[in-house]
């Protein structure tokens, strides 16, 4: 098949070795970062933070996080050009929700007349929340639908990436503790450009299953 986001896709694999030579540039990275804030999220919830590593000081407060577990993921931070630390709002409240109805009514999606029929899509939220108040399932969801989007915009650039679920939540939150502001990280990507000599990863053929073993046309 030739299609551009076909070609997008083949090429993209997860990096195990980057060239801490090289820097993502600033024009990438303003098309990156508007991508993430445009990503897809249930009832247009947004109950994320990112948070993105990148000078000397802050690598080194995340390097500091893998003190007690996912050393295999250590390297990584120091070496790529940015760490992106995909967090979710893990107490999702009708508050929360009311500032993406006056946003929408300031960008004239919604009626300022009709500000409180707009909360009905809340109900979701509210059969997503459990007795204490925690979100986190669902919330922690919407991340990934981001974390998806920005990894095919990578892609797109020609930008490598690593995910890592091998992070530290626990160190996270108390290293980040004042930029995630009671958010939770328990994902993180690594993004810059990959070590041609050392990144054997960038070297092996693409596998994934056949179509007719994950894809039914009813």
């Amino acid at each position: 098949m030739t299609n551009p986001i076909i070609t997008d896709l083949e090429n993209r694999y997860t990096a195990k070795k980057y060239d801490a030579s090289k820097r993502v540039s600033a024009d990438d990275l303003a098309v990156i970062y508007e991508a993430m804030r445009l990503s897809a999220s249930s009832i247009n919830s947004q109950p994320w933070k990112f948070i993105v590593i990148e000078s000397d000081e802050a690598k080194q407060r995340m390097h500091d996080t893998f003190a007690n577990n996912f050393q295999f993921n250590q390297p990584h931070i120091k070496s790529a050009s940015q760490v992106i630390l995909f967090a979710h709002n893990p107490a999702y409240t009708r508050e929360d929700y009311a500032k993406v109805v006056d946003k929408g009514i300031a960008d004239g999606r919604t009626k300022p007349e009709e500000r409180e029929q707009a909360f009905g899509g809340f109900a979701f939220a509210e059969l997503n929340t459990d007795e204490t108040g925690d979100t986190s399932t669902w919330t922690k969801s919407q991340t990934y639908l981001a974390l998806g989007n920005t990894l095919h915009v990578l892609a797109r650039l020609g930008i490598d990436s690593t995910t890592m679920e091998g992070v530290d939540s626990e160190l996270i939150g108390e290293i980040f503790k004042d930029e995630l502001g009671g958010f939770v990280c328990e994902v993180a990507l690594a993004i810059g450009y990959h070590h041609s000599a050392e990144d054997y990863n960038a070297k092996l053929p693409k596998s994934r299953l056949a179509m007719e073993d994950v894809l039914q046309v009813l």
